[in-house]
């Protein structure tokens, strides 16, 4: 019986139709995603004033959805790994566009809070399986640009969202901005027809069938024979669990990723959350703030398809390491004095090397697990991020109760940027040396 790797065939496949479809749907519901997400932002000046509340209130509102989005990372993420990458990013789907949705009819902080955090959950459960489901049907040497481009989505998301604020918000308010979110529902058996299931998760179930027919669709060829056999290369599969994630010299570097996952995402929310308001009480009108926030989305898409194709050309390593230099000089300096042009650059490279380099981070994360603990990898490093995304809203909230300078705050704001460079700059070199006895063992066993 002839067997046939999954992997090596998808490795030697041209990029097609087939893989252009995953990608693009995935990049829509991230669309959707980053919608959701950055939309806490756009309306929070509003909220502020509509409801009385304080900064610190503001920031704990925020972070309700955050607190879903971090059971939503765990509890999803594993889930997959046992019931299907596809059935847990459809779930996730539906679970945060209706809760966006009743989110708009909220009266009050409570029930504001309580659709937040439902939304949340979907959100943090939607990412982890649209990145494994890319990685897995993207070749080895388009892996990074691929999931990139899909995580690209998730900026132009947040640009739709500070676009839909500047127009409505002060024409018909805050409410139908999330009212509108139930919209992408229409696309929903559209979605369920024509997003794949993994490969792998189909033959770890026995449903061999099913497997030939995808992988003929992705390859362009006539169905498979009967006697052919699918496999997926795993050598060190495991059960999806989170002890495995620290097995065969993991260690250090899954616990840098987290570090870098923490820091990364404290900056996304800290800065969507509370960008258009500090740019507000610097004196910028109600627009120009919310441009600030498009800006900075503008550059999170930007960032994310330029870093994931130098990742691919030079390692995904290096790129990261450079993007947080780069977010940490670029967030210590938008505090200062400068004319609007500068600031408007400095916040674009902040968004760039910030969201950008979130989407990397997810990128480097499917590389380093294998694929049976892939989705489960994704979801503790997500969950471990949806910490610091909560720390970010509220810690956003207490130090501009504080009454800071502007330019003490973003040189607080930058010192994550800071950590993070540093437990990269560590996974890096810790995968470096790793791979040094491995090559001299090579080198040594060939004649």
């Amino acid at each position: 019986m002839h067997s046939i790797d999954v992997n090596e065939a998808i490795d030697k496949t041209r990029f097609g139709g087939f893989q252009w479809g995953v990608v693009a749907i995935c990049g829509l519901l991230l669309v959707v995603d980053g919608y959701d997400v950055f939309i806490a932002g756009t309306v929070l000046p509003t909220l502020i004033d509509a409801w009385g509340l304080t900064k610190p209130e503001a920031g704990i509102l925020q972070a309700w959805a955050l607190f879903g989005m971090l059971f939503g990372a765990l509890i999803f993420g594993s889930l997959a790994d046992r019931f299907g990458r596809r059935t847990g990013v459809l779930i996730s789907f539906v679970l945060f566009t209706v809760a966006t949705f009743l989110t708009g009819f909220a009266q009050d902080p409570t029930q504001f809070k309580i659709a937040r955090f439902v939304a949340g959950m979907g959100c943090g459960g939607l990412m982890p399986n649209a990145v494994a489901l890319v990685s897995e049907y993207s070749p080895r040497r388009l892996r990074g640009t691929m999931v990139a481009l899909m995580f690209s989505g998730y900026s132009l998301g947040g640009m739709v969202s500070a676009g839909l604020g500047i127009w409505m918000i002060p024409t018909v308010g805050w409410r139908p901005m999330f009212w509108i979110a139930a919209l992408p529902l229409l696309f929903l058996p559209l979605i369920w027809w024509k997003l794949p299931e993994s490969l792998g998760f189909l033959i770890k179930r026995g449903e061999q069938d099913k497997a030939r027919a995808v992988l003929a669709k992705l390859t362009a060829s006539a169905p498979l024979a009967a006697q052919q056999t699918l496999v997926v290369s795993d050598s060190k599969g495991g059960k999806a669990s989170l002890p495995e994630l620290f097995r065969h010299g993991r260690s250090l570097q899954t616990l840098m990723l987290w570090t870098a996952f923490f820091c990364c995402l404290l900056l996304v929310f800290l800065l969507s959350s509370w960008l258009p308001k500090v740019m507000q009480e610097a004196g910028y009108a109600e627009r120009a703030s919310l441009l600030t926030l498009f800006s900075l989305n503008f550059g999170g898409m930007v960032g994310a398809i330029v870093g994931g194709r130098l990742g691919d050309r030079f390692g995904l390593p290096k790129v990261v390491v450079a993007f947080f230099v780069a977010a940490t000089v670029s967030i210590a300096l938008i505090g200062y004095s400068l004319p609007v042009a500068a600031l408007f650059t400095l916040v674009f490279i902040a968004g760039a090397t910030v969201i950008g380099t979130q989407i990397l981070l997810y990128a480097s994360v499917a590389q380093l697990y294998d694929l049976s603990v892939r989705s489960t990898g994704l979801g503790w490093a997500s969950g471990v991020g949806r910490i610091g995304a909560i720390v970010g809203p509220t810690l956003g909230g207490v130090l501009l109760a504080r009454e800071l300078p502007l330019q003490q705050n973003f040189l607080i704001f930058a010192i994550p940027a800071l950590v993070a460079t540093i437990a990269t700059l560590v996974y890096a070199l810790s995968l470096r040396s790793a791979a040094g006895p491995q090559t001299v063992a090579t080198a040594v066993a060939k004649p």
